[in-house]
């Protein structure tokens, strides 16, 4: 029986008699050789020397069979020796450090971990892993803490609890291995393994099945049946309710995103054949779209931090391929001995191959047997930034998508979309060659694609929209409310907004038989003087109308307005690129500058313009492209400034064929006047102290114009928002015909024009004028929503057309004109508007004169009564004593004085 080593034994042994004693986690049990070894030899002595090289012993052990741990007595080596599990106090450092017992060690471990956690929280881009202690409180973590359960296989038929999850173990993006690739993201451990994925597709199925909403309603059960419905095979799935549900399944889900939908696939399709057992006859797969991601990423922000991440952006699409099939399982046959090899499931990154034929044993040839193969549609699209979101000085990024299956053609060039899907690496062997292995091109595997515009589709609005929609629609003044709300940062220009409503409502195409083509889009063209708001017109459009796209002439070439063709680096074939008109289709293009624009650059949308096609025959191309936009123009005059002495011709560099293909014409003139230019004044600076940043609500509110608003007439604006449903609304359900029209009004009217425009030598008058006039007809009853074109749309429209016609004539013969046509030009006008323009045409005139007579600056006009009187008889207005107690005349400084019959105006 070998007796217990002594300490002085042991020390000799590793050669250090100073050194303490071993502690007992130093200890390895084990057993000594057979019959216990001498008295003096410490248990496992001679391992202990053949580690540290002092044995020789070391090459028989290993010839040899090794030793047997389990001798006779081998249990004594685990025998307590109470003066081996002490230190030497020698050797321990205690004066430093106070004495602390084992329950404020563990408060304060508990603490560190905390802080630990806490830090992760803030570092991690999402919720980190699942890294919890299961004797910590939920109230010290801050957040519920899963509830640990072992378990191996699924329960067939239990109802999961929350709180019963398997998930037990997930690495965040931060908890990386240490050295390991810093391009690559850690999935969840557990969504691979057969337990945790039969457990997912459990819960996935019973949220399907279960979830209700607020009003009770099982609203997948109603999407699944509308899918069936429509023989689709895309379920749409809101992430937010997903999440709220299924916490675990939502944090999962953007981790491993290829994973879960594959799960999410697979559970979808056994609940709908649980419902519809025969629908995997007309669609044998059904595919789970995830929508409203909580996180929107910018395509500039896209880094390897969201590599194999599920993000959702958003962009434009500018080119998209041709529809093309992609293989989905392939089955090889061996051509040796004609063995059908596979199935073989293709991944989007490589190619699928066999290595050698299970018959033969041979390593090919093989041929893909076209019969068994399956096939998927495949589409790639590039998207790129909003321009609103580019900064200044910034060119847009791009990148490419993938859509398969049933996203394939669901957007167009020109289409604002929003992309959910899996941000991935492909293989590119041109961007290796050019930049160096490894360097990988990047592209989004779309999951879930939605169109701005069918945000805003009827189909999307709800019940309270349509009825805010239709109930304003009834309001006396609608007219005159969607004007004051055009530009409501814009003081005045009454005409131009008019104008613009106009352009945003729209006329009606037609196109009989499919032969002649006639265009409903109203075009309209801004020109006058410098600092006008022309190019802030134009940006508010940019805003409001649907599809717009912004241009102006020194940066638009031919090609960039209309279509170029360029080669496909892939394919290398030619093909047809959109330009701005093409991708405005069915919206509105705004062109500013459009007088810096080169002749065969303008001369290029004149077939835009007015047949709204854009034929193209390059490169043995021959087709023809839509173009169906409103075209709003600005464009600057010669030298500056407008001259009303001269013809519009004279004053704008534009070809008589350009300028007749717009409805539309409006000269903005900045016109002296001491009244408005002080309204204006105001109005302005009030503007800019209300939306100074550090501005309170309630500041600038006398900044404003008189009524209160932008526009003259007093009518309350529109909210934005709404108007915007509001345009779509009318556009979509409202198509207005021409039904007992009043046409020998409309053929009087176009014969005076054509006299007149031959008599001025202004703007030449055509037939195009008169379809111009039908157009702004329909434009305006759309506006009221209205089925027919009443007398009073027609009479609207002529107003605006010769409103449009006068205002291009030189000043003499616009005097003459507008009293020729007075009777028209009067139509809808607020008799107070009508005359206060004409007393304001005649203090101007008392102004001159008594300038040119006494020289110096005058104070105060007079202008008699009598001479006003007579103006206004001349326009069938009899009683002007509403008009003297009226606030639009005092708010112009006018005094009336009865003594003297003048009425006076304070300058």
């Amino acid at each position: 029986m070998s007796e217990p080593p002594s300490e002085g034994a042991l020390s000799s042994s590793f050669g250090e008699p100073s050194s303490p004693p071993r502690s007992p986690s130093s200890r390895v049990g084990g057993a000594s050789s057979p019959g216990g070894g001498g008295g003096d030899r410490e248990p496992f002595q001679d391992e202990v020397e053949q580690l540290l090289g002092d044995g020789d012993g070391g090459e028989e052990e290993e010839e040899g069979e090794g030793e047997d741990l389990f001798g006779d007595n081998f249990e004594r080596e685990y025998q307590s020796i109470p003066r081996l599990d002490t230190y030497d106090a020698e050797h321990l450092d205690e004066d430093e450090y106070d004495a602390m017992d084992p329950g404020a060690r563990a408060a304060a471990e508990k603490a560190m971990k905390k802080r630990d956690r806490q830090e992760s929280l803030v570092t991690g881009r999402m919720r980190p892993g699942l890294l919890y202690d299961e004797s910590e409180e939920e109230e010290e973590t801050g957040m519920p803490l899963p509830r640990r359960r072992r378990t191996d296989q699924p329960d067939e038929g239990m109802e999961f609890e929350e709180v019963g999850s398997p998930f037990t173990f997930v690495r965040s993006r931060d908890d990386r291995e240490p050295g390991g690739p810093e391009g690559t993201h850690c999935e969840g451990v557990g969504v691979t393994m057969a337990a945790p994925r039969a457990e997912i597709k459990t819960r996935f199925k019973s949220f399907l099945r279960t979830f209700v909403n607020e009003q009770g309603v099982n609203i997948y059960r109603e999407k699944i049946r509308q899918m069936c419905e429509a023989n689709k095979k895309s379920l749409v799935v809101d992430y937010n309710t997903l999440a709220n549900e299924q916490q675990v399944i939502a944090f999962f889900l953007p981790e491993a995103p290829t994973e879960m939908l594959k799960i999410f696939d697979e559970a979808a399709k056994e609940v709908v054949l649980h419902y519809y057992p025969n629908y995997d006859r007309i669609s044998p797969e059904i595919h789970v779209r995830v929508s409203e991601l909580p996180l929107m990423e910018e395509l500039r922000s896209l880094r390897q931090l969201h590599l194999n991440q599920l993000i959702r952006t958003c962009g434009v699409v500018t080119t998209t391929t041709n529809i093309l099939p992609q293989l989905s399982m392939i089955k090889y046959d061996c051509l040796g001995c004609g063995f059908i090899l596979g199935p073989f499931y293709q991944r989007q990154d490589q190619e699928t191959r066999p290595g050698t034929c299970p018959e033969c044993q041979a390593s090919g040839p093989f041929e893909i047997n076209m019969e068994q193969t399956l096939y998927q549609n495949y589409q790639r699209i590039t998207i790129q930034e909003s321009p609103s979101k580019v900064a200044a000085g910034r060119l847009p990024r791009s990148k490419d998508a993938i859509l398969l299956s049933d996203l394939v053609d669901i957007c167009r060039p020109g289409d604002e979309i929003e992309l959910t899907g899996v941000f991935t690496n492909s293989y590119d062997g041109s961007l290796n060659t050019a930049n160096g292995f490894p360097v990988f091109a990047t592209v989004i595997e779309a999951n879930y694609v939605s169109k701005k515009d069918d945000k805003m589709a009827v189909a999307n609005l709800t019940d309270e929209h349509i009825r805010a929609i239709q109930g304003l629609s009834k309001e006396e003044r609608v007219g005159e409310r969607i004007m004051a709300s055009i530009a409501p940062s814009i003081y005045g220009h009454e005409g131009v907004k008019r104008a613009l409503a106009l352009a945003l409502f729209g006329g009606e195409a037609k196109d009989p038989g499919q032969k002649h083509k006639v265009r409903g889009d109203v075009n309209i063209l801004l020109c006058g003087d410098p600092g006008t708001a022309k190019s802030q017109f134009l940006k508010y459009v940019e805003k409001v109308a649907p599809r717009p796209v912004f241009t102006t002439g020194q940066g638009a070439s031919a090609v960039g307005l209309t279509a170029y063709v360029q080669r496909n680096p892939v394919t290398k074939e030619w093909t047809l690129e959109a330009g701005a008109l093409v991708l405005a289709d069915k919206g509105v293009c705004m062109i500013d500058e459009f007088d810096k624009m080169n002749d065969q650059d303008r001369t290029s949308i004149h077939e835009a313009m007015e047949q709204q096609t854009i034929s193209v025959s390059k490169a043995g191309i021959v087709t023809s492209l839509q173009a169906r936009c409103s075209i709003i123009a600005a464009a600057n005059p010669i030298g500056g400034r407008y001259d009303p002495s001269m013809t519009f011709a004279e004053n704008v560099d534009l070809t008589e064929p350009i300028l007749s293909r717009f409805d539309i014409i409006c000269v903005v003139r900045d016109v002296v006047d001491p009244v408005e230019d002080e309204n204006l004044a105001r109005f302005v600076v009030g503007s800019h102290i209300r939306h100074h940043p550090s501005a309170p609500p309630t500041a600038g509110g006398g900044g404003e114009s008189p009524g209160g608003h932008a526009h003259k007439g007093g009518a309350e604006p529109i909210d934005q928002d709404l108007l915007r449903k509001y345009i779509i609304y009318s556009k979509e359900k409202v198509h207005p015909k021409l039904h007992q029209m009043d046409q020998d009004k409309v053929a009087k009217l176009y014969a005076n024009l054509r006299k007149e425009s031959m008599r001025t030598g202004s703007i030449p008058i055509t037939v195009r004028h008169i379809e111009s006039i039908i157009r702004v007809a329909e434009a305006h009853a759309r506006m009221h929503l209205r089925e027919y074109v009443h007398s009073d749309d027609v009479d609207m429209a002529i107003r605006v057309m010769l409103e449009s016609f006068i205002d291009t004539q030189k000043y003499s013969v616009m005097r003459n004109m507008r009293k020729a046509f007075a009777s028209y030009l009067a139509y809808k006008k607020d008799n107070n508007e009508l005359l206060l323009f004409i007393l304001k045409q005649l203090a101007g005139d008392h102004l001159t004169f008594n300038r040119n007579r006494y020289g110096g600056d005058l104070d105060i006009v007079e202008v008699p009564e009598q001479e006003f009187v007579e103006k206004a008889r001349q326009i069938s207005i009899h009683s002007l004593a509403p008009f003297y107690e009226s606030e639009l005349f005092k708010q112009h400084k006018f005094i009336y004085d009865r003594k003297r019959k003048r009425i006076i105006q304070q300058l």
